[in-house]
């Protein structure tokens, strides 16, 4: 292991838009700039369609090298459904002898709805212990893949919930408990095993919330992909993922002489101008995505060599090198206790709606909906002692308003 976090690129966009032709060409471009790659595919077919026939035995999960530098492995749901299966079943062996069960053999078991998501946690965090300079993640869909993104934190949040860390300390209680309430208390192997899970958990947080983890879009220009950008943009910032660069594919030449394809390309050109005045430089937005344009090759890209064609992958966001200093807190509180009594939690969310925020105080949480998006956030120490007086949003900015309570704030002599 490298001991530490590798650069990693999580590419993404709407469906049909070229996300493993992406994938794959920044990650040939990584291996041939000298870093140890792995590219990490979520589609089942996995990418050697896109590699080439050299690349075609690179289908398993585990990594295999195509091409000098770089490795290739696929997320398998059902591996690790029957896997996640077995060894609940051999943990639950007693309790399923007693109750007379068959127990099942694997060869039997095929995966439940939700399995790609969880397989896909496990593959980053399996990939984030390797020895990797860089790690480029062929995620599903726009939509699915924040999904996915989420889960660690909102996992990692249930379990502390239901299973707190500090009833471990109670363990030799237990049998005194259950005879007191009447009721068997939970074993000790419930608590080990929420607790590995949330250890695995945190890796993989640790990994998409890494200053040197990134996003990035890629989308064939149209009106149904601007859609679905605006609605992810809610998501990437509400969950505080960084995008280096927004890849418009499929680009047409705009010196065809054929009508109908200077139709197309005129329409895709109108999008483009569109994207760079709402999301590139100058955007005033405060969600600024280069874009990085993909011509059409007039074909599906085909092994390595049409992926080294394409220019525009090479040079995408930050040096794919070591671990980059971190960004500052882009949530932050301002102190206005002096001027207004107030501190203001300024959280921003740029192309946000102000109809589409919803805002719930409850305890020392926040829950925050922006759009179809949710996540819950624990309040910072000082503001726990506020109430909430109000929010606003300002030039892409939620501010939102505390006021310190005085029968919580430490009084000053």
């Amino acid at each position: 292991m490298t001991g530490k976090t590798p650069r990693t690129v999580l590419v993404t966009g709407p469906g049909g838009a070229g996300r493993t032709t992406v994938a794959a060409a920044t990650a040939l471009a990584a291996a041939r700039r000298g870093d140890r790659t792995l590219l990490l595919c979520a589609d089942p077919a996995g990418p050697g369609a896109v590699l080439g026939t050299a690349a075609t035995t690179a289908a398993g999960v585990e990594p295999a090298e195509v091409t000098p530098g770089l490795w290739v492995a696929r997320v398998d749901p059902a591996d690790y459904f029957r896997n996640e299966f077995l060894a609940l079943q051999e943990r639950a062996a007693a309790a399923l002898d007693m109750l007379g069960a068959r127990r099942l053999d694997g060869e039997e078991l095929t995966e439940l709805p939700g399995a790609e998501q969880f397989a896909l946690l496990q593959a980053l965090r399996r990939a984030a212990a390797g020895d990797w300079n860089v790690l480029v993640v062929d995620l599903p869909p726009l939509r699915d893949a924040l999904s996915v993104l989420a889960l660690p934190e909102r996992l990692r949040r249930l379990i502390g919930r239901l299973l707190p860390a500090e009833r471990q300390a109670a363990r030799a209680l237990r049998p005194m408990i259950a005879q007191l309430a009447g009721v068997p208390m939970p074993a000790g192997w419930l608590y080990g095993a929420a607790a590995r899970r949330d250890e695995e958990l945190a890796a993989v947080q640790t990994l998409i919330g890494s200053p040197s983890t990134t996003v990035r879009l890629v989308a064939e220009p149209g009106p149904a992909a601007a859609d679905a950008l605006r609605v992810a943009r809610d998501g990437l910032s509400l969950y505080g993922l960084r995008v280096d660069a927004l890849v418009p594919n499929k680009v047409l030449p705009t010196d065809s002489s054929d009508a109908w394809l200077a139709t197309l390309a005129a329409q895709q050109q109108k999008c483009l101008d569109g994207w760079s005045e709402e999301y590139g430089p100058g955007s005033g937005s405060g969600g600024v995505w280069p874009l990085r344009e993909v011509r059409h090759l007039g074909r599906d890209p085909r092994g390595l060599d049409d992926l080294a064609g394409l220019e525009a992958l090479a040079d995408l966001g930050p040096d794919l090198g070591p671990d980059t200093e971190p960004d500052p807190d882009p949530w932050w509180v301002e102190d206005r206790r002096e001027e207004d009594g107030l501190l203001v939690w300024s959280l921003p969310l740029p192309g946000a709606v102000k109809a589409d925020i919803g805002l719930v105080r409850r305890g020392d949480e926040l829950l925050l909906t922006v759009g179809p998006f949710h996540r819950i956030v624990p309040l910072a120490g000082a503001l726990r002692r506020c109430t909430v007086s109000g929010a606003a949003l300002t030039d892409g900015v939620l501010k939102v308003r505390f006021t310190p309570d005085p029968g919580l704030w430490p009084r000053t002599p």
